[in-house]
């Protein structure tokens, strides 16, 4: 299956996840790639829609490799690596201090949704490994969610495998066997920009949702 863009994407995701929406859902997009997906569901369901910042933390002899995740207000580190805690901590607050700009710039002043309780749809425009997402997964369960639907346009089997093993629900229309990148399944695959992360985030915060707490 080949999607003609990332609003197509949204369009074949949307209908698959009615079952799986509640009055108290949030959706999580992933920047940059997610957010034109999450936006479309979020306004076609009037949820919320908030960002998912998260970043590896690498080794310091191979910085590819990660040695565990940093959020907003959380950090998971694995504890297979013998790392000192001079580096990681330098990291965790380096990469914490950047993912807060990034929020700022793409959302100003806004708060992010407390997620207690809540229903948590966390969409991006497709995963690969997966490493990544498994690590925001953890961050997200400690919110203590009621629970969490992973929803992507395509992912790899072993990918999809791994994933839904994690959360309550894995919505993913494409699970090819073979797979060399997200890219590949559509086609046009345009990077999304800051300013178009911006502009999704401005009209939602003018579109009607119903009510979530903040935090």
């Amino acid at each position: 299956m080949l999607y003609n863009n990332r609003q197509d994407a949204a369009e074949k995701l949307i209908p698959l996840l009615k079952e799986y929406i509640d009055s108290e859902s949030v959706v999580l997009a992933v920047p940059r790639g997610g957010v034109p997906i999450g936006y479309a569901i979020a306004r076609h369901y009037k949820l919320p829609l908030d960002l998912l910042l998260i970043k590896k933390i690498g080794h310091p002899s191979n910085p590819e490799l990660a040695i565990g995740a940093v959020s907003l207000e959380d950090e998971i580190l694995d504890d297979y690596f013998s790392i000192s805690n001079d580096y990681t901590n330098k990291k965790i607050k380096e990469i914490r201090e950047n993912l807060k700009l990034r929020f700022k710039k793409f959302m100003g002043n806004r708060s992010s949704v407390d997620l207690k309780n809540k229903t948590v749809l966390i969409v991006d425009d497709g995963i690969a490994t997966g490493n990544t997402l498994l690590s925001a997964i953890q961050l997200v369960r400690r919110k203590s969610p009621k629970k969490i639907i992973v929803a992507v346009p395509v992912a790899p089997y072993d990918t999809a495998v791994k994933i839904r093993s994690k959360v309550e629900a894995f919505i993913c229309p494409n699970i090819p066997v073979n797979f060399r990148g997200v890219g590949e399944f559509y086609y046009d695959f345009a990077q999304v920009s800051d300013e178009e992360v911006i502009h999704l985030m401005e009209e939602m915060r003018r579109t009607p949702t119903k009510t979530i707490k903040t935090s």
